[in-house]
Protein backbone atom coordinates (compact mmCIF):
# COMPACT_ATOMS: atom_id res chain seq x y z
CA UNK A 1 0.00 0.00 0.00
CA UNK A 2 2.36 2.47 1.25
CA UNK A 3 4.64 1.70 -2.52
CA UNK A 4 1.03 2.12 -4.52
CA UNK A 5 1.10 5.81 -2.35
CA UNK A 6 4.38 6.49 -3.33
CA UNK A 7 3.87 5.35 -7.01
CA UNK A 8 1.17 8.19 -7.32
CA UNK A 9 3.53 11.17 -6.15
CA UNK A 10 6.96 10.23 -7.39
CA UNK A 11 7.94 9.23 -11.02
CA UNK A 12 8.91 5.25 -10.85
CA UNK A 13 12.70 5.57 -11.99
CA UNK A 14 13.36 7.59 -8.06
CA UNK A 15 10.66 5.24 -6.77
CA UNK A 16 12.53 2.26 -7.46
CA UNK A 17 16.13 4.12 -6.67
CA UNK A 18 14.49 5.85 -3.24
CA UNK A 19 13.05 2.35 -1.81
CA UNK A 20 14.73 -0.58 -2.67
CA UNK A 21 17.64 0.13 -0.44
CA UNK A 22 15.24 0.51 2.41
CA UNK A 23 12.33 -1.81 1.05
CA UNK A 24 14.57 -4.91 0.13
CA UNK A 25 16.72 -5.76 3.20
CA UNK A 26 13.49 -5.76 5.05
CA UNK A 27 11.87 -8.22 2.64
CA UNK A 28 15.12 -10.33 2.51
CA UNK A 29 14.27 -10.49 6.67
CA UNK A 30 10.52 -11.46 5.90
CA UNK A 31 11.94 -14.31 3.17
CA UNK A 32 10.84 -13.21 0.15
CA UNK A 33 12.53 -13.46 -3.11
CA UNK A 34 13.95 -10.49 -4.27
CA UNK A 35 13.08 -11.37 -8.21
CA UNK A 36 9.28 -11.35 -6.42
CA UNK A 37 10.36 -8.16 -4.42
CA UNK A 38 11.39 -6.12 -7.77
CA UNK A 39 8.55 -7.16 -9.91
CA UNK A 40 5.97 -5.82 -6.91
CA UNK A 41 7.56 -2.65 -6.92
CA UNK A 42 7.75 -2.38 -11.09
CA UNK A 43 4.04 -3.08 -11.02
CA UNK A 44 2.95 -0.81 -7.95
CA UNK A 45 4.89 1.99 -9.65
CA UNK A 46 3.77 1.29 -12.80
CA UNK A 47 0.29 1.15 -11.34
CA UNK A 48 0.99 4.61 -9.35
CA UNK A 49 2.04 6.69 -12.67
CA UNK A 50 -1.60 6.65 -13.62
CA UNK A 51 -3.56 6.60 -10.22
CA UNK A 52 -4.83 10.41 -9.53
CA UNK A 53 -4.38 12.98 -7.68
CA UNK A 54 -0.77 13.36 -8.91
CA UNK A 55 -0.11 10.56 -11.80
CA UNK A 56 2.64 11.97 -14.14
CA UNK A 57 1.66 9.69 -17.39
CA UNK A 58 -2.28 10.59 -16.19
CA UNK A 59 -1.36 14.14 -16.55
CA UNK A 60 0.50 13.51 -19.87
CA UNK A 61 -1.86 11.39 -21.47
CA UNK A 62 -4.60 13.91 -20.78
CA UNK A 63 -2.57 16.91 -22.63
CA UNK A 64 -1.76 15.01 -25.11
CA UNK A 65 -5.67 13.58 -25.88
CA UNK A 66 -6.73 17.57 -24.85
CA UNK A 67 -9.14 15.58 -22.50
CA UNK A 68 -9.91 16.30 -18.48
CA UNK A 69 -8.69 14.05 -15.84
CA UNK A 70 -11.99 13.16 -15.07
CA UNK A 71 -13.16 12.21 -18.61
CA UNK A 72 -10.04 9.92 -19.16
CA UNK A 73 -10.38 8.57 -15.61
CA UNK A 74 -14.00 7.38 -16.74
CA UNK A 75 -12.30 5.17 -19.24
CA UNK A 76 -9.28 4.09 -17.82
CA UNK A 77 -10.75 2.52 -14.26
CA UNK A 78 -11.19 -0.84 -16.30
CA UNK A 79 -7.44 -0.86 -16.62
CA UNK A 80 -6.78 0.67 -13.43
CA UNK A 81 -8.96 -2.43 -12.16
CA UNK A 82 -7.28 -5.02 -14.23
CA UNK A 83 -3.64 -3.95 -13.16
CA UNK A 84 -4.83 -3.98 -9.56
CA UNK A 85 -5.93 -7.05 -10.11
CA UNK A 86 -2.60 -8.38 -11.71
CA UNK A 87 -0.63 -6.99 -8.65
CA UNK A 88 -2.45 -8.41 -6.35
CA UNK A 89 -2.45 -11.76 -8.05
CA UNK A 90 1.45 -11.74 -8.27
CA UNK A 91 1.87 -10.29 -4.81
CA UNK A 92 -0.12 -12.88 -3.34
CA UNK A 93 0.83 -15.59 -4.96
CA UNK A 94 5.06 -15.64 -5.56
CA UNK A 95 4.58 -18.60 -7.49
CA UNK A 96 3.21 -16.80 -10.38
CA UNK A 97 6.17 -14.31 -11.15
CA UNK A 98 9.08 -16.92 -9.94
CA UNK A 99 8.45 -19.83 -11.88
CA UNK A 100 10.05 -18.73 -15.34
CA UNK A 101 13.29 -17.77 -13.23
CA UNK A 102 12.93 -20.54 -11.49
CA UNK A 103 13.36 -22.44 -14.36
CA UNK A 104 16.24 -20.88 -15.71
CA UNK A 105 18.04 -21.31 -12.55
CA UNK A 106 18.38 -25.06 -12.65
Amino acid sequence: VMLLLLGTFMDLAPMILICTPIFLPVAKAYGIDPIHFGLVLVLTGGLGLVTPPVGSVLFIGTAIGKISVAESMKTIWPFWLAGLAVLLAVTFFPGMSLWLPTLLRS
